[in-house]
């Protein structure tokens, strides 16, 4: 394996304009962790790592590199680019397994404490680099296990329950606590939570599976992806023919894990071109090896059936370049519809905060539901911060982690500085 590590390792020319960083969402300094791996100096590759981002092991196997990383490097413009991924997965494997330490770990408490809500990528992330500051951190999370999206949102056939307990347990071994089974709004209350801590960061994921607004919605059988794979909720699908609605990774998710579980056939609906999908494309690959089929330039318009799902009604499409707009936007092509049979729909085209669990908060929220944040996190209750799917930022793993990364930072300042944010946050 570290033979072939080498050679992975070697391909990478340690550009001095370094544009792969510029591709990772956490700035990682590829190029530097990379000629410490060539010279099997792997402990000290993972401190280069570990100066940005707690979660190799993990980002290593589920980021999108090709529109990340790999998408920038410079070996991609003629051949192949340089493999980031699995390098930096080695890495993290490597620490797990050696116990390397982190770069720049504080032991020292500095007595400021931070309560963090919600334990997916932002949250984990956050509450790392707060603790190895001397922050005292507590982790509240309403499942029993820590992970969040990563433990409830992605297959175990993508990222490995035991990879993620190992890289969770990490993080908490620089002195985090943890309260599970402790939902927020419910079992304790956000303007209990600011009063106790010098900060809470709201971490939350968004779930609920967006409506395309179309006849057959709420038929017997139309699932949202978000919630299938968070609840692992599936009804049998053997010999069934089933529909998953959207492009991205979560689509890819829904359709694979449908498809490993029996379906007769499991078909990907998307309204724009292969090229125009969001997901990587290494897991549109997977899925059509796996013998998942793709519709391209279609779009669904309505879902048929008495009580249960029988039929989709589709239309083509086509890809026009309307003012304004940086690519090219479907367009229903009239006359085009026709009708599949199907025993199941899953929607994947997006998910919005639970309302509930918002309205119980008391904090403001845009028109879609999200909570309302400022260029700082910061929300409309004082010395509460809120990032990730929950606020509507940028949603990969390493995107939220980043996030995460940029409240400690935020926190760090203000606090050290013996400041907090405005009585009202968001003015």
């Amino acid at each position: 394996m570290e033979r072939n590590i080498n050679e992975l390792a070697s391909y990478c020319l340690n550009c001095k304009v370094k544009p792969c960083q510029s591709g990772c969402p956490l700035g990682n300094d590829i190029p530097e962790f990379i000629k410490n791996v060539k010279e099997e100096n792997f402990e000290q590759a993972y401190k280069v790592l570990s100066k940005t981002t707690v979660l190799e092991s993990i980002c290593g196997r589920i980021c999108p590199h090709m529109s990340q990383c790999m998408g920038k490097c410079v070996r991609g413009i003629k051949s192949n680019p340089v493999n980031i991924g699995d390098l930096e997965a080695f890495v993290g494997d490597k620490a797990l397994q050696n116990g390397y330490r982190m770069d720049d770990v504080e032991v020292a408490k500095n007595g400021k404490k931070v309560a963090i809500i919600g334990s997916g990528p932002a949250g984990l992330t956050c509450a790392a680099f707060l603790a190895r500051n001397g922050f005292e951190v507590t982790i509240y999370e309403k499942r029993d296990k820590l992970g969040g999206l990563l433990r409830y949102g992605i297959p175990e056939f993508r990222l490995s329950k035991d990879i993620l307990d190992n890289a969770i347990n990490k993080i908490l071994n620089l002195g985090i606590e943890v309260q599970l089974n402790t939902e927020l709004g419910t079992d304790v209350k956000l303007e209990d939570l600011s009063e106790k801590y010098d900060f809470v960061f709201i971490s939350i994921g968004a779930n609920i599976p967006w409506k395309m607004g179309i006849e057959g919605e709420d038929l017997q059988g139309v699932y949202g992806g978000n919630t299938l794979l968070e609840y692992n909720s599936h009804p049998d699908y053997h010999g069934k023919k089933v529909a998953v609605i959207g492009g991205g990774n979560v689509a890819m998710d829904c359709a694979r894990t449908i498809n490993k579980m029996g379906a007769e056939k499991v078909t990907v609906i998307y309204r724009r071109a292969e090229e125009q999908m969001p997901a990587e494309k290494k897991e549109i690959k997977d899925a059509k090896d796996e013998g998942v089929e793709f519709l391209f330039q279609t779009n669904i318009v309505k879902i048929l059936g008495d009580s249960n799902v029988e039929k989709v009604e589709c239309i083509k499409t086509e890809l026009v370049q309307k003012e304004g707009d940086s690519r090219l936007s479907p367009v229903d092509i009239e006359g085009s519809n026709y009708e599949l049979d199907m025993d199941y729909v899953v929607m994947a085209i997006g998910s919005v905060p639970e309302e509930k669990i918002v309205n119980l908060l008391g904090l403001e929220c845009d028109k879609k539901g999200y909570i309302k944040i400022n260029d700082n996190y910061e929300t409309s209750m004082k010395n509460v911060l809120a990032g990730g799917d929950v606020a509507g930022t940028k949603s990969t793993v390493a995107w939220a982690a980043r996030t995460g990364r940029n409240v400690a930072e935020i926190i760090m300042t203000r606090l050290n500085k013996g400041g907090t944010t405005n009585e009202n946050s968001l003015e």
